[in-house]
């Protein structure tokens, strides 16, 4: 286990805030993990963080920052159509895609590049082009914080809906994701209808493989997404919102071109991104934080940014949403 102090988390957020935890603590085990939370002896606020993709710090952290160093990937069932594979919570998630790509097992890839941590996926309920983990997660492996004590939750305990978790919700901070559990597909199950995907692939006309796929999904979040490497930003800044078919009526009426995608009986949702296009955000900039200006949904960090800046920006974006087309829109990023 390490245990350091005022320890920099510059490397921990991909905004790039180069912030300070008064303790920091990374385990390797699950035992290590039960027996520091059993001790008691850690100072609040305590807070759990993976890969820092969907966090906005807005200053030092005064308590404990626990990170998880647990790996691996093991198969813990199989049949002939499906395999189970349990993951460690610190692997990160890219890896773990490309590792069932390799394998030749289908559900993940339309997942690839997503930064973070495989325990993020479990509590964000992480998604893009039209899959989500909740439709490949069976079995979330966590230790309560209270108690120290392991508890497994089922895919239905974890009450999952669009980019909420029950980990977000009831049970935030009480818990301590350390392994998940994945079902993925032998036979093809391809999703290829959201977004430009199904256009990339008829524009190139490869075959349909996974290595391919993914490929170029990965592709497409490139030219669409910022590398956190050269600016700092946490991908997708908010949530696409979703809203009743009866209100996306009346918003056709008045913009035609209003892109949306079904979201249930008698819902829609609707891309953040284009509403935030659409209100003259994009490339804009207030003081050091800006709107990515291929992506409006991407807030990015222009250098020196503080979280307070971003913050600010977000809090003017969301209001000019609201002010032209009457939708909240709320953020996926966790303000810290």
């Amino acid at each position: 286990m390490k245990e350091l102090k005022d320890y920099s988390l510059l490397h921990h957020n991909t905004f790039g805030m180069n912030v300070y935890a008064a303790y920091f603590v990374e385990y390797d085990s699950v035992d290590e993990l039960c027996a520091f939370l059993k001790q008691k002896s850690y100072v609040l606020p305590l807070l759990h963080i993976g890969g820092g993709s969907n966090l906005l710090f807005s200053g030092d952290f005064k308590g404990t920052m626990l990170h998880s160093a647990i790996k691996g990937a093991e198969i813990v069932s199989e049949t002939d159509e499906t395999v189970d594979v349990r993951v460690g919570a610190g692997e990160i998630w890219d890896d773990f895609v490309a590792y069932t790509v390799q394998h030749n097992w289908y559900g993940a890839v339309n997942l690839s590049l997503i930064p973070g941590e495989v325990g993020a996926s479990a509590v964000q309920n992480i998604g893009a082009y039209g899959v989500e983990a909740k439709d490949l997660i069976i079995a979330v492996d966590t230790v309560c914080v209270a108690t120290g004590e392991p508890r497994q939750f089922s895919n239905e305990e974890c009450d999952y809906a669009y980019r909420k978790s029950i980990f977000k919700q009831e049970l935030k901070g009480k818990y301590v994701v350390t392994h998940v559990t994945y079902r993925l597909h032998k036979q093809p199950v391809w999703h290829l209808d959201y977004g430009n995907v199904r256009a990339e692939l008829e524009k190139e006309a490869c075959p349909l493989t996974l290595e391919n796929l993914r490929r170029i999904i990965i592709r497409i979040r490139k030219e669409k997404l910022p590398d956190p490497a050269k600016i700092g930003n946490a991908g997708s800044f908010f949530m696409n919102p979703v809203i009743p078919q009866k209100q996306f009526d009346a918003l056709r009426a008045t913009y035609p071109d209003i892109p949306s995608y079904p979201a249930g009986e008698g819902w829609v949702k609707v891309p953040a991104g284009w509403m935030i296009d659409r209100c003259g955000w994009k490339g804009k900039a207030l003081g050091r934080a800006g709107v990515h200006d291929r992506q409006a949904l991407v807030l990015v960090n222009l250098g020196g940014a503080t979280g307070q800046e971003v913050m600010q920006l977000a809090s003017a974006v969301v209001t000019s949403v609201k002010d032209k087309f009457g939708i909240d829109i709320y953020p996926e990023v966790n303000y810290i």
